[in-house]
């Protein structure tokens, strides 16, 4: 079987570091595992829980072969293990409930973010269970960083868009009222000062599908929530 890329560093930075890092990480008898397993992904008999571990401590994965040459004759692994338990600790108490989305997340870099910001987990828990039924959202792994986010950047969760049928239904309804009126198709830009601007008809590919009320303030991807704006003002308008 071909070496792998920590079976490889193990191999080249052997030694008492990667020794006592392996009887601990690598061992697939070590009741931890089962723990672990909840939110790091891998065999630990490929070395893979032992890479999580060392790329955490090390702060990025570009990073291990230097952390593991600088600790190659230590003899303490204690530094690696301290941080890879905090980080395990933070995650669990903070989404105390368990999914399997949270398995193989970044949650080194996500613990260097957030870790010093207070969460109510009794609030994280309601925020996730929600995101988790939510049918719009299709990147549940997303949710949990969105979450320690303060559930700001709704691009984490890759919400559905509007479809094209509903797209084009919007689109030529809001035309056909907007010239009867004599104004433009862009509601935004219909209330605009500049007679130019205010009266101008924008094509289907110069506009964005809005929605009327932010999803992320409970507004449906649905015809009833949709509108068309033109660009400039769709990426204005952001998440308000």
């Amino acid at each position: 079987m071909r070496l792998n890329d920590q079976e490889m560093r193990n191999a080249i930075y052997s030694g008492p570091f990667v020794t006592a890092l392996k009887a601990l990480y690598s061992n697939s008898q070590n009741p931890m595992q089962q723990k672990w397993g909840s939110y790091v992904k891998g065999d630990p008999k490929r070395q893979e829980v032992l890479q999580t571990a060392l790329e955490w401590a090390s702060k990025g994965k570009d990073n291990i072969e230097g952390y593991m040459a600088e600790h190659r004759k230590d003899g303490n692994i204690k530094p690696v293990t301290v941080y890879f338990d905090s980080v395990i600790d933070w995650v669990s108490s903070v989404f105390p409930t368990l999914y399997s989305e949270q398995c193989g997340l970044d949650w080194g870099r996500l613990y260097e973010c957030y870790h010093n910001t207070p969460y109510n987990p009794e609030y994280t828990e309601a925020e996730v269970a929600r995101l988790m039924a939510d049918e719009y959202v299709t990147n549940k792994k997303g949710i949990f960083e969105y979450v320690l986010g303060g559930c700001r950047d709704t691009r984490l969760l890759n919400i559905r868009l509007f479809d094209k049928h509903t797209i084009k239904t919007v689109y030529e309804r809001q035309t056909q009222e907007a010239k009867a009126k004599g104004v433009s198709n862009c509601p935004l830009c219909a209330m605009s000062s500049n007679d130019s601007v205010r009266k101008h008809i924008y094509r289907p590919s110069e506009m964005d599908a809005d929605h009327v009320s932010a999803w992320s303030k409970g507004g449906s991807t649905s015809i009833d929530n949709c509108q068309m704006l033109c660009k400039t003002h769709n990426r204005a308008k952001g998440n308000r």
